[in-house]
């Protein structure tokens, strides 16, 4: 199929399967304002289809059918067949539950001329404007005192970071004029600074005493809900939509594998946390938790060194994180030859300096599972005067050295607050991903 077909005149495409695909992915979203609760609806969804969670300190001798690990924000789940050799090469579905953001600092509460205020420190490449005038609610995770963990999420207008008026900055549409990192303290109320007062008023909501909570990961979430844009409602406006859209896409796919008929290969769902930061963490690309668990599942099916290796030897990785659209606003950041459009299809991401992993063996691969699929695609690669940006793709095939194609949806206002894409690519690269880990 051309990388440049009207999906609308594909007779394989289905417009309702993709309209149900983003109500649902909307769903997702809402229930996901941080990787830990991405984590936790991803599971749920996972576990209604018959997967159970292992832990890691468990035996996994002989476990068949679909299981999933959960490492703080990050989840690996998989689908073993019934019999399957240890062997059996893997087909992996990469993606990240992480979105750029403001964090709780560890000692949170301060003030500032009579206001209450929250200390809070920027996670990842966050344009600080979108942030501004935005009502903000708390989520994450709470550790007690006993070492369990409990999910909060506080969905309420509880914090603001206000704009300084534009009659005290006239430079303001001129730039960021003002050192805005300094100027992104959120206010919560009237009055002194109040030790703990935050975190009582989140224990309340976790059903928690604040005297059990010893360690806290909060973050800040626009409880604004994610919708429909455009005359025809032909556009997605969301919060982390980077990228959640490939999470959500990827449990679809492996809920897809565990109930059609048995597949010829261990798919595989890897959703890592800390991706805008580096990926270098114990729940991150860069950590070992995929290696061990992939290398684990080989174990318990009896395989030797050799096994683990000839089932690397086969495997492939679909590195799915957001893309790029190309904004009409500012055409001239963008190649010339390679322009991405909304509800154009999913697009195979390019960089010959390794930013991707991308090379024509993955290009193929992931175009004739698009072409199955009825499902049209884009090609994508930066201008050359803009170095791009990278995802866990280089990481996970330098780390297990399997072959690895990036791909993604392309969309406008990457780390936004809110970012926009196609309401119709979702479900196309669900499409194609599904494609990807049920073919022979």
């Amino acid at each position: 199929m051309s990388p440049t077909q009207d999906p609308a005149h594909d007779p394989a495409h289905d417009p309702a399967y993709d309209r149900r695909h983003s109500d649902d992915l909307l769903t997702f979203v809402r229930t996901s304002p941080s990787p830990y609760h991405v984590v936790a609806s991803a599971a749920q969804r996972l576990e209604k289809a018959g997967f159970e969670e292992l832990s890691e300190s468990d035996d996994w001798t002989g476990a068949e059918g679909g299981r999933y690990v959960v490492r703080g924000g990050a989840l690996i789940a998989w689908y073993v067949p019934h019999g399957a050799p240890a062997r059996t090469p893997f087909r992996i579905i990469g993606a990240h539950t992480d979105s750029p953001n403001l964090r709780i600092k560890p000692s949170p509460d301060t003030s500032s001329a009579g206001w209450r205020q929250i200390a809070v420190e920027i996670y990842g490449g966050v344009p600080l404007n979108t942030w501004l005038d935005r009502d903000l609610g708390v989520s994450g995770r709470l550790t007690l005192r006993d070492g369990s963990t409990r999910l909060v999420r506080v969905d309420k207008p509880l914090l603001r970071v206000p704009q300084l008026a534009i009659h005290l900055d006239r430079t303001v549409n001129e730039g960021l004029a003002l050192d805005r990192q300094r100027h992104m303290t959120p206010l919560w109320g009237l009055g002194g600074s109040e030790p703990g007062g935050l975190l009582g008023r989140i224990a309340e909501e976790a059903d928690a005493g604040s005297a059990e909570i010893l360690g806290w990961d909060l973050m800040l979430h626009d409880i604004q809900p994610p919708g429909y844009l455009g005359a025809d409602e032909e556009f997605i406006v969301s919060p982390r939509l980077d990228n959640l859209i490939s999470v959500h896409a990827g449990v679809t796919a492996l809920v897809a594998a565990a109930t059609s008929r048995p597949p010829a290969h261990i798919p595989v769902l890897a959703a890592f946390d800390h991706e805008e930061v580096g990926s270098g963490s114990e729940s991150g690309a860069q950590g070992p938790l995929l290696e061990r668990v992939l290398g684990r599942g080989v174990a318990a099916r009896g395989g030797s060194g050799e096994d683990w290796n000839r089932a690397l030897a086969g495997a492939f990785c679909v590195s799915s994180d957001m893309s790029h659209a190309v904004h009409p606003n500012y055409t001239e950041c963008h190649d010339p030859d390679h322009r991405p459009l909304p509800n154009g299809g999913p697009v195979i991401k390019v960089n010959v300096n390794q930013r991707y992993a991308t090379d024509g063996t993955g290009i193929a691969a992931f175009a004739a599972a698009s072409e199955r699929a009825g499902v049209p695609w884009q090609p994508f690669v930066s201008n050359n005067a803009i170095p791009c940006g990278t995802s866990i793709g280089p990481i996970t095939a330098a780390r297990l050295g399997v072959t690895t194609v990036d791909v993604g949806v392309p969309g406008l206002s990457m780390h936004s607050a809110r970012e926009l894409c196609g309401a119709r690519d979702p479900g196309l690269l669900a499409r194609v991903l599904t494609e990807f880990v049920t073919a022979d």
